[in-house]
């Protein structure tokens, strides 16, 4: 692969990158925004959430779903800007909700701090797997069978099936990892692509690493995307910690990595959550 390249500057904490609509879409948690942005840095604030952490993803039909956290509430977004209350999380369960993805169904997996929820077309909103470690980025297969979550605190991938009525059973270990993933992403072979402190690596079910790419601050996701689908891009930030994230400055970058070596699926036909 080729090194990394700087796309972008001046980021806080970018987090949820998304290949959508030919531009790069991700949430800056340190300014609440979510930004977008075409191959040439130029840049568009979409919108603005008072929340922190917050996340995003789209729905088939285009409308975005924000993980609201502060508010404990799913928002969804049109594609003219109006915006309602998609599902109650709080409501539904005392957690801090931070991730989610949406599948290929219109099905969105939010994630708490332990537990990962359903949210269906409709609303309606149900716990579909327990007793998770720290679970931060997901990513649903392009046939919409299998799950794939990065457990942070217990350094690994893990992987559940989904049922027909999005209930997820049959939990394994998918992968483990050297260093605790946070986002991730699927290319075409069916490898994961994991943040992992200051690196980015492609990892195989089973847990060998295929390809590793070194940066000069801490990965928080990635994604992969571009005209070609030959783009992995990766956002990163010198981290000082939660309670110090009004200190650490615009330091925060977006990096690019050819990928024409790797045989990469249609980014709009896989799921991918950071």
């Amino acid at each position: 692969m080729s090194a990394p390249q700087p796309l972008l500057n001046g980021l806080v904490l970018g987090e949820s990158p998304r290949w959508h609509d030919n531009r790069l879409w991700f949430a800056d948690w340190g300014t609440g925004e979510i930004v977008a942005t075409d191959r040439a840095g130029k840049r568009e604030v979409i919108l603005n959430v008072a929340s922190f952490p917050f996340s995003f993803d789209f729905l088939p039909t285009g409308h975005m779903l924000v993980v609201h956290t502060k508010d404990r509430v799913l928002l969804r977004r049109a594609p003219d800007g109006a915006r309602d209350v998609h599902a109650d999380l709080g409501a539904h369960a005392d957690t801090r909700w931070h991730k989610l993805v949406v599948d290929g169904r219109g099905r969105a997996f939010v994630n708490g701090s332990d537990l990962i929820a359903l949210v269906t077309p409709d609303g309606s909103l149900r716990t579909v797997a327990t007793g998770l470690r720290s679970p931060n980025g997901m990513a649903v297969t392009p046939d919409n069978a299998t799950l794939i979550v990065a457990e942070r605190s217990a350094r690994r991938l893990s992987a559940f099936e989904i049922a027909d009525d999005g209930t997820l059973h049959n939990r394994r270990v998918w992968a483990p990892v050297d260093g605790k993933p946070a986002g991730i992403c699927l290319d075409a072979d069916g490898a994961v692509w994991a943040a992992v402190g200051r690196r980015c690596v492609r990892v195989r079910e089973g847990g060998a690493v295929l390809d590793a790419l070194v940066l000069d601050a801490e990965c928080f996701a990635c994604t992969l995307g571009g005209a070609d689908n030959d783009t992995l891009f990766m956002l990163t930030t010198h981290w000082l910690g939660r309670e110090r994230v009004d200190s650490m400055g615009r330091a925060g970058k977006v990096f690019t990595a050819s990928t024409d070596s790797l045989r990469l699926a249609r980014v709009d036909a896989v799921r991918c959550a950071a």
